[in-house]
């Protein structure tokens, strides 16, 4: 699967459906015909072969790149790192982000001290402020020149990745559309087997009255498991994104609610009162962990890799630690698997548990101090072209992966190894270790560009049963809210503050009318901190980005 170091990133606060939208953004981060100098699957095989990129395409004299990249500060040293500088004639060093990355990048703003290429998130203020500083170049004229497999990859990504001026200043790397679930109702297998066999293995969505009868009836068949109270639903009270997506999905919401042709805060929709009303409800019956509200990631894990609980909301990847631990102790069926949940009212095929953005994880972008665009852009064009592609993300051929019957095939030892140890073998291999200009999808032969997605595990292929027809695009609704350091900025500041600590309280209230009074009193507060001046610019962005995208 495509989950980047990146993704918990993408899914940690989103009380709004404008941050929720970013998993789908990760969230997450995953298209086809290769491009046009070379990337297909027989040049990849022959590149390998021959040495890699056209030797025209090398500079004249070796050059050397400084590149920081916010994901890692890894030397560029292992062997696709090797294999790269080879083929394309270009040395990298990979400055080490110490510290927190946004301060880095900021200080490095502010400095002028900027290393060649850059990687950074490619939500929030921050690309628009190295834009307006003119510390990143236009590339549009490099694209035309030297970038003919950048642009025969990215194809319409480009257009909607353009800056406001109608100028591409940086290229995204996980772009196009995943079709890959990502929230879903993470219920145990084998006590499904027990309370619902005929809708455990998948493919049948479960009602929220369903749902509430197997949190009932999993209390009160399993009141305790090894002398542990039992947990039929926990929450990371730590990845609000990740629990409100979930729920939303239930009753097919969206980003915004959109009323008559107006965004407004997704908690305007009648739908949203109804869903929090739900959840206070699984919460006051004793269904919901009472200590939800506390729970930090590790703990949430913890109690899932216990066995006390049935379920929890989350990205199906979320669980992988704790469902290692499970599947240990007692075998395959005993981890937890995302199944869909329906509210009342609502089509099982229009649920929205999975938002996902074609535009991208982060932007990698070209800085003034580069003395080598040219260059440069001929680097990234490389990486970029389907060889490339294979080469950031399956590794060598002949060591990692063979061409067979016209398909790229991996070799059972870096399968194995993947399986056994992730980290350490993406790290010590170079495979899917460098996730630059990566795109989703399959290459020319059929075969992922992510070799994650290879050879999927009964975890994954659960959620893409009950799930996949929960995608949906978020990139129309992404980042549409005010530009950091105006008014608006601060009144969405004062709002996303007031929506956080409010729909907690909401989910805990003592009773069903102080949950709709909690409820009233947020809209309130919102209304008061400006909701509507915010709303008026998240639809002014909203429109000059459809008329951009045209």
């Amino acid at each position: 699967m495509t989950k980047l170091r990146v993704l918990s990133a993408v899914l940690s606060v989103a009380l709004v459906g404008s941050m929720l939208a970013a998993c789908g953004n990760n969230a997450g981060k995953n298209g086809n015909n290769a491009g046009n100098s070379g990337g297909n699957a027989g040049t990849a095989n022959n590149g390998a072969a021959n040495g890699g990129a056209n030797e025209t395409t090398k500079p004249s004299e070796p050059i050397t790149l400084t590149f920081f990249d916010q994901n890692t500060g890894e030397a560029f040293t292992n062997p696709v790192a090797q294999e790269i500088m080879k083929r394309t004639g270009v040395k990298v060093e990979i400055q080490q982000p110490t510290g927190n990355p946004a301060e880095k990048l900021n200080l490095m703003l502010a400095s002028g001290d900027l290393p060649d290429i850059i990687l950074m998130s490619r939500g929030g203020d921050l690309v628009n402020k190295y834009i307006a500083a003119g510390a990143i170049i236009p590339l549009n004229e490099l694209l035309d020149k030297y970038g003919p497999d950048v642009k025969s990859q990215y194809g319409d990504i480009l257009k909607q990745t353009r800056h406001t001026d109608g100028k591409n200043y940086y290229l995204s790397n996980w772009y196009g559309l995943d079709n890959d679930p990502v929230f879903g109702v993470q219920m145990r297998k084998d006590i499904l087997k027990a309370l619902a066999p005929d809708k455990a293995d998948g493919g049948q969505p479960f009602t929220t009255d369903e749902f509430e009868a197997l949190l009932r009836s999993y209390k009160e068949k399993y009141p305790t498991v090894d002398g542990k109270s039992s947990i039929p639903l926990t929450l990371n009270g730590e990845n609000m994104g990740a629990v409100l997506g979930t729920f939303k999905g239930m009753w097919g919401m969206k980003t915004y609610f959109e009323d008559n042709g107006t965004l407004k805060f997704d908690v305007k929709d009648p739908k949203y009162r109804e869903m929090i009303l739900y959840m206070n409800k699984l919460y006051r019956d004793g269904l919901i962990d009472k200590e939800w509200a506390v729970s930090k990631t590790q703990t949430w894990e913890q109690k899932i890799a216990n066995g006390i609980v049935f379920s929890t909301p989350a990205a199906y990847w979320d669980l992988g630690n704790a469902n290692g631990a499970l599947k240990k102790a007692g075998g395959a069926d005993s981890q937890l698997f995302a199944y869909k949940v329906v509210a009342p009212g609502v089509d099982p095929a229009k649920t929205t548990f999975g938002p996902r953005s074609p535009l991208g994880w982060d932007a990698i972008a070209i800085t003034k101090n580069n003395k080598h665009p040219e260059e440069t852009m001929k680097f990234i064009n490389y990486l970029a072209s389907e060889e490339g592609q294979y080469l950031l993300m399956w590794g060598l051929e002949g060591t990692n992966w063979d061409m067979k019957d016209g398909k790229h095939v991996p070799r059972e030892e870096l399968l194995n190894g993947l399986k056994e140890d992730w980290a350490a073998t993406t790290k010590s291999t170079g495979v899917r270790y460098w996730t630059w200009f990566v795109k989703n999808g399959a290459g020319s032969d059929g075969t992922p560009y992510d070799i994650g997605r290879y050879n999927r595990g009964e975890v994954d292929q659960m959620a893409i049963k009950n799930l996949l027809d929960s995608v949906w695009d978020t990139s129309p609704f992404d980042n549409l809210g005010p530009e950091g350091g105006t008014p608006e900025s601060l009144n969405y500041q004062k709002i996303q503050d007031i929506m956080k600590q409010s729909l907690t309280k909401i989910i805990i209230a003592g009773s069903e009318a102080d949950a709709n009074a909690g409820f009233d009193a947020m809209l309130a507060a919102m209304k008061a901190a400006g909701d509507e001046k915010v709303e008026a610019v998240i639809n002014d962005n909203y429109n000059k980005r459809l008329e951009l995208w045209k």
